[in-house]
């Protein structure tokens, strides 16, 4: 069995929804291009091949609800939306943590995981109460943590905790998502070819829309995360002309195994048979694309718009280093962002977690190999 082409799942979606408006389908063409990887590369499994079916049906179905929502309600786009900071880095270099901490602050908002997965109101939903997706999402983390237990010491997750808008743009066919879900290497380098001024201005227009949803964040500025901008950072500068880029910063010999270790872990969902050397592969030359592209555009961009944070740092004063990121980003500090931060912190120490244990061997790489690929980063950024 495998993936049906785009047009049965198009009409799988629509015969769901009864809707039929998917708007710009500029994202057609990336479908087009996903299912053949995921039938060809991925190695899905019974499971995995239900599953990335349902993932592309269920994102079509999310298009169709929102291209609706904003047509019946028109005042969504007057939403003014302003993203105060974003931060990227390699992945398990404390990005999380720090989006989190931030995040805490009074002035500022960020996606939250329930919004995720669902980002338009369910139908029957009572406007201002979100009840329903949280129960959806209640429901997929249960399955999620069933399937893959470590997950939790890997990395924290709460439905209501604020996480990646990646997976709003994987939904669009445009992110890290997919690849950090699926083994679909001739997917992911075909994305890297493609313009992701698309996947932003509609990510812009979803940020009105949770912010027309939730009147709460109306005043506040937006923190966004996610690794996966380092590979449209060019975009990520244009579109969203007044932030600052927080970049973390950790060794490359620690970062490349641990994610290596959580994507062995995440693609267990989908299948049994893609090996760990498979997975240290790609993603040593994936991540090293990456930060290649990120420090090229870096390098020809206003110094001013970066601020660079270690992840010593992090763990050591993360109160400081909040405060930092704050008034580099042009927040003051005060008392109520202060204990907002200390509140987080304390209750989301690593202590309180499970161990993530995991080995670079596993992976058929080598601390050497990892510096040698990594050489320019390690001397520009953690020397």
């Amino acid at each position: 069995m495998s993936i049906p082409n785009k047009d049965v799942l198009i009409a799988e979606a629509t015969a769901q929804t009864g809707l039929s408006d998917f708007g710009d389908i500029w994202f057609f063409d990336n479908i087009d291009t996903l299912i053949p990887s995921l039938n060809a590369q991925a190695r899905l499994s019974e499971a995995g091949l239900y599953g990335a079916r349902n993932m592309i049906v269920s994102a079509l179905v999310n298009r169709l609800r929102h291209v609706e929502l904003v047509k019946q309600n028109p005042e969504i786009l007057n939403e003014d939306v302003k993203v105060r900071a974003v931060l990227s880095g390699l992945p398990r270099t404390g990005s999380t943590m720090l989006h989190r901490m931030l995040a805490a602050a009074p002035e500022l908002t960020a996606v939250r995981w329930y919004e995720t997965q669902n980002y338009v109101p369910l139908p029957g939903e009572i406007p201002g109460d979100p009840e329903p997706r949280k129960q959806a999402a209640e429901g997929i983390l249960a399955y999620m943590l069933e399937a893959i237990p470590e997950l939790m010491s890997i990395h924290p997750m709460s439905i209501t905790q604020p996480d990646e808008e990646v997976i709003i743009l994987g939904q669009l066919f445009s992110s890290s998502m997919i690849e950090s879900t699926y083994y679909v290497p001739d997917y992911a380098n075909w994305l890297s070819g493609q313009d992701a001024r698309p996947a932003y201005e509609d990510l812009i227009q979803i940020l009105q829309s949770l912010q027309w949803q939730d009147k709460s964040r109306r005043g506040k500025s937006w923190v966004l995360k996610t690794p996966g901008h380092l590979m449209s950072m060019d975009t990520v500068l244009d579109v969203f002309p007044d932030a600052k880029i927080v970049m973390t910063h950790r060794d490359p010999v620690s970062t490349v195994p641990s994610y290596c270790s959580m994507e062995a872990s995440l693609y267990k969902l989908g299948t049994e048979t893609v090996t760990r050397e498979m997975i240290g592969e790609f993603w040593i030359k994936r991540l090293h694309q990456w930060l290649e592209h990120f420090m090229s555009i870096r390098s020809q961009s206003d110094p001013s718009r970066f601020i660079d944070i270690k992840y010593e740092e992090m763990l050591q004063s993360p109160s400081e280093v909040g405060a930092r990121v704050l008034k580099f980003a042009g927040l003051p500090m005060s008392a109520e962002i202060k204990s907002g931060m200390a509140e987080w912190i304390e209750a989301n120490r690593r202590e309180h977690r499970a161990p993530h244990n995991y080995h670079i061997e596993d992976f058929g790489l080598t601390a050497d190999e990892i510096r040698a690929k990594f050489s320019r980063y390690i001397s520009e950024y953690n020397d």
